[in-house]
């Protein structure tokens, strides 16, 4: 039995776009916009030893596994095209054996991974315990200190790595961001003066315009070191330095308090479920009574699925990374003494950042893969192109969770209407 008729056989559909093999061997759709070549036995026992997305990501980000008809910076598409259709069945034992017998046994063996892979779970543990400072530390350093640059072209001039908020539908990428930002500011209610805590800060992106347009003093953290240095040259091109500071600290090492606001802004997906609540009762130590939390936050569209998430996300994006429905996140809130007064879902928002993130990175394909290797690059398109369909199916969803620290007579400094 060939390789692409041994394939063939395994796929729920068929093969719903042409497929190659490197022993000569072809199956699917001869119409197909797409062919997927695939190259090598390295490739082939990627796939048979892990079928399913991790086994299609390293052959591919491997170079084992070619795909004609997409740009590696923006596959979305194809992964639209063909989403549901791409599972695999199991034959009857009988004929699964004949299957991976004629594939050969020895291709069920998997290959070292591609450098881009980070650790599995297990040996991750030798780190330190999942969501412990060390092993965070190491999980943050991994996605976020690649190359400032390679952000730069890939974010944008603002250098937000979370969901912008799009005004109008034709509304630039900058301009969205510009709004996220504003928007957090106006649910926190900012005045000159206040004192804001920045959670998780990035690149500095609120913590400038929050100091800069609403005057406030704003202390941002972050785990990533390269994230802290840009930020804090920003500030300083910025003329901002009287106002706005960033520290490349853990956020439970803070050691001031009575905020008058604290902005979450992608933060709670990387410190586990099971610390929800630890993390919202600092937060809570941290508010001065009347004091406001805006958490933006990815969420599952339910509070039952497994929190942890898929093989191709934790190997090779989020390490350790975790979500849950925006229910769990409420009640975690209000379990630690916060009052949540306002939720708001702009999952559509996120497809739109996504979107304009793979344009970016196809507009400057060339430089950059001047600061990262092809296969980091087509990891950032696969990952961009396919959350952007998730959210768009409603598979995940973006929520904003505006809470306060009531006083001790249960007032809690809120006008009677929303004012942003």
């Amino acid at each position: 039995m060939t390789i692409a008729g041994a394939l063939e056989k395994l796929m729920r559909h068929g093969m719903p776009f042409r497929f190659e093999a490197y022993d000569g061997s072809t199956a699917g759709d001869v119409d197909s916009t797409y062919t997927v070549r695939l190259l090598n036995e390295r490739g082939l026992r990627y796939l048979m030893s892990h079928p399913g997305d991790l086994g299609f990501a390293r052959a591919y980000v491997a170079g084992d596994l070619e795909i004609d008809g997409i740009h590696p910076g923006d596959p979305y598409e194809l992964m639209r095209h063909f989403r549901s259709r791409l599972t695999f069945k199991l034959p009857p034992p009988a004929e699964l054996v004949k299957v991976l017998r004629s594939l050969g046994l020895a291709n069920l063996i998997a290959p070292t991974p591609p450098p881009e892979e980070h650790l599995s779970r297990t040996r991750r543990a030798f780190e330190g315990w999942r969501h412990s400072r060390q092993r965070d530390a190491e999980a943050i350093h991994h996605h976020y200190d690649v190359s400032n640059r390679f952000y730069e072209l890939v974010l944008g001039p603002s250098m937000a790595y979370t969901c912008a908020v799009y005004p109008e539908l034709d509304a630039t990428l900058e301009q969205a961001q510009a709004e996220k930002f504003d928007l957090i500011c106006r649910k926190l209610d900012l005045k000159p003066g206040q004192r804001l805590l920045d959670l998780g800060c990035g690149w500095g992106g609120m913590v400038r315009h929050a100091a800069e347009h609403y005057g406030v003093q704003a202390l941002g953290v972050t785990l990533s070191e390269q994230q802290a240095f840009y930020a804090q040259q920003a500030i300083k091109e910025q003329g901002l330095d009287d106002r706005a500071e960033v520290r490349f600290l853990d956020y439970r090492d803070v050691t001031e308090g009575d905020f008058d606001a604290i902005s979450s802004i992608g933060l709670t997906e990387h410190i586990g479920v099971k610390n929800y609540g630890s993390y919202f009762a600092f937060i809570e130590d941290k508010l001065t009574p009347g004091g406001r939390l805006l958490n933006h936050c990815i969420t599952r569209d339910n509070n039952t699925s497994p929190a942890s998430a898929g093989a191709f996300i934790d190997r090779y994006v989020f390490p350790d990374g975790e979500l849950t429905g925006v229910g769990r996140i409420v009640s975690a809130a209000h379990d630690a003494g916060l009052e949540v007064r306002h939720s708001e879902n702009i999952r559509e928002h996120y497809a739109l950042t996504l979107r304009d993130w793979n344009r970016n990175l196809v507009e400057n394909w060339d430089e950059a893969l001047g600061e990262v290797s092809l296969g980091t690059a087509k990891v950032w398109g696969l990952y961009m192109a396919g959350s952007r369909l998730a959210f768009e199916e409603d598979e995940i969803e973006l929520h904003h969770v505006l809470a306060v620290k009531p006083h001790e007579d249960g007032t809690s400094s809120f006008p009677l209407r929303p004012t942003w």
